[in-house]
């Protein structure tokens, strides 16, 4: 069978990428996605794995999603089939035929199957800024109207823009696979060219639901500036902000503006989405290095590490060696 054929027959059996907090609201994020696939199939962070660039079928990237839940990378997805609901920061958007979906790295977002609706199948390119950067002319990504962070994130196609994206995806992943000295080139210029066909598309019928409120923006805003700061890759001191004022400073508004909308629109407050995402790294980082634990506690940003230590028990109810030893 050729590479194209059993890409063809990946295509009709794949199955999507899909994260198990189904029931997950607009506004949160797959946390703890990263330590529990990565404690069940044993594999090394994503930038290990690739470079630059992976293109994949979603049931490709379903069997390596531990690998492609990282955060350092963009992402477009081609959905040929099946139904689920993209929560992308504040917005939710559901998508129940075939559709071309944007993802950036620093907007946090999950997806929730729909039932009775079967897996969805399709196609997965994630890739660096660096990678594509070459072909942008100057502007930035982050520029790009497909990655603002107030974007669009979702393109649904008719049947002529199904076949011409679903053949594109299918050269980049048969090229993906050779030994061609320039593939990554040819990567590069398909690439360009379907974010450019995406471009051309605007305005989508997107029909995202439930317009963004001022609470709602500064909220997507904290916890976009919340989860960019993660997965931690060194052990060197890392600046990670660890209170409220620090995140209302960063984003130039009032601490009690911060936390007011945080708590309504989440109920949760600033401090303890910190908290929690500060406790769930150092889980993962405790189980899955063998960093010791005053390297963990530099990784996170405590001056010291009998700090990161009463940090840790606060939370937790026992010391990180206590739950390494006991995992």
């Amino acid at each position: 069978m050729s590479v194209t054929n059993l890409l063809a027959h990946a295509l009709s059996t794949g199955t999507y990428l899909q994260r198990p907090y189904s029931k997950m609201l607009p506004y949160q994020m797959a946390e703890n996605l990263a330590t529990a696939t990565r404690a069940a199939m044993n594999r090394p962070p994503l930038t290990t794995i690739i470079q630059d660039v992976a293109v994949m079928t979603l049931a490709e990237a379903h069997c390596d999603m531990a690998a492609f839940d990282r955060r350092d990378l963009f992402k477009v997805l081609l959905v040929t089939e099946g139904a689920n609901e993209l929560h992308y920061a504040t917005r939710s958007y559901h998508i129940d035929r075939p559709a071309l979906v944007f993802t950036n790295k620093l907007v946090p977002y999950s997806w929730e199957p729909v039932e009775s609706s079967g897996e969805q199948k399709g196609f997965l390119c994630a890739f660096t800024e660096d990678f594509l950067q070459s072909a942008m002319r100057g502007v930035s990504l982050m520029e790009s109207v497909l990655y603002r962070v107030d974007g669009n994130p979702v393109y649904f196609l008719d049947e002529a823009q199904l076949r011409y994206l679903t053949d594109t995806f299918l050269r980049m992943r048969q090229e993906y696979d050779t030994d061609y000295p320039h593939k990554f080139d040819l990567i590069r210029n398909q690439l360009s060219i379907m974010i450019h066909e995406a471009t051309r598309m605007q305005p989508a019928s997107s029909q995202h639901i439930a317009p963004v409120n001022a609470a709602e923006r500064v909220t997507a805003l904290f916890l976009t500036l919340l989860d960019v700061q993660f997965p931690v890759t060194t052990q060197i001191h890392q600046p990670i902000l660890k209170n409220a004022q620090e995140y209302a400073d960063r984003l130039a508004i009032h601490v009690n503006s911060l936390n007011r909308s945080v708590k309504e629109i989440t109920g949760k407050s600033t401090t303890t989405h910190i908290a929690e995402r500060l406790v769930g790294e150092a889980k993962v980082l405790l189980l899955h290095t063998d960093w010791s634990v005053g390297d963990i506690a530099d990784s996170l940003g405590f001056e010291y590490a009998t700090y990161f230590t009463n940090f840790f028990k606060k939370h937790v109810g026992i010391t990180p060696l206590a739950f390494r030893n006991a995992g």
